[in-house]
């Protein structure tokens, strides 16, 4: 008999719920996922994070049916990023900043749909930004802000449009992070 294998993701959308605009309502997108064929989905927060597990498919794989079905069902094109349990978890285990010693607030990471070279962020200084500071990590950005993310000089210079080109980058504070790494355990 074969056993049946369920992998558990997170699906990050990126851009929704944002000054009025892109309202995808967490009720509605909990039974989309579920008429995709997933099992164990929950929403977390209004910003764009649903889990669920799947017995097949990738993240990629992912991404582009949500991106799809998302489409069809409020109308407008959202990015989304899917990572599954193991990525998370080693995203928090692979933390170059010590979290357990700041706010959930301080510390995030900005999720990207794929590795940059670091020559990418090279012409960042990130000194200037003292105490400010980030690293880049598998497919992420580590950045810690002490001041928050909306105070943060750094933060504006890492999102400019044109160091991101060609990117889908999306952030999540520690808080979230950590939250995510739970809600995908699969328990």
């Amino acid at each position: 008999m074969t056993q049946r294998t369920t992998t558990h993701y997170a699906a990050l959308l990126r851009g929704i719920n944002v000054g009025g605009a892109k309202k995808v309502p967490m009720a509605q997108l909990r039974p989309l996922v579920e008429r995709l064929g997933c099992d164990d989905v929950r929403t977390y927060l209004q910003s764009g994070n649903v889990t669920f597990g799947a017995d097949s498919g990738d993240e990629e794989s992912w991404a582009a049916i949500l991106t799809r079905a998302i489409a069809d069902e409020f109308g407008f094109t959202v990015d989304v990023l899917v990572r599954d349990h193991a990525y998370l978890e080693a995203i928090v285990d692979a933390c170059p900043f010590p979290a357990a010693e700041l706010e959930g607030k301080q510390l995030h990471v900005t999720y990207l749909s794929e590795q940059p070279g670091p020559e990418r962020y090279a012409a960042v200084d990130a000194s200037a930004y003292a105490p400010e500071d980030f690293r880049l990590g598998d497919r992420a950005l580590y950045l810690y802000v002490p001041d928050g993310l909306g105070r943060s000089k750094l933060a504006e210079q890492l999102a400019r449009p044109g160091l991101n080109k060609g990117l889908i980058a999306t952030s999540r504070n520690w808080n979230t992070v950590t939250k995510l790494v739970e809600l995908t355990s699969g328990t």
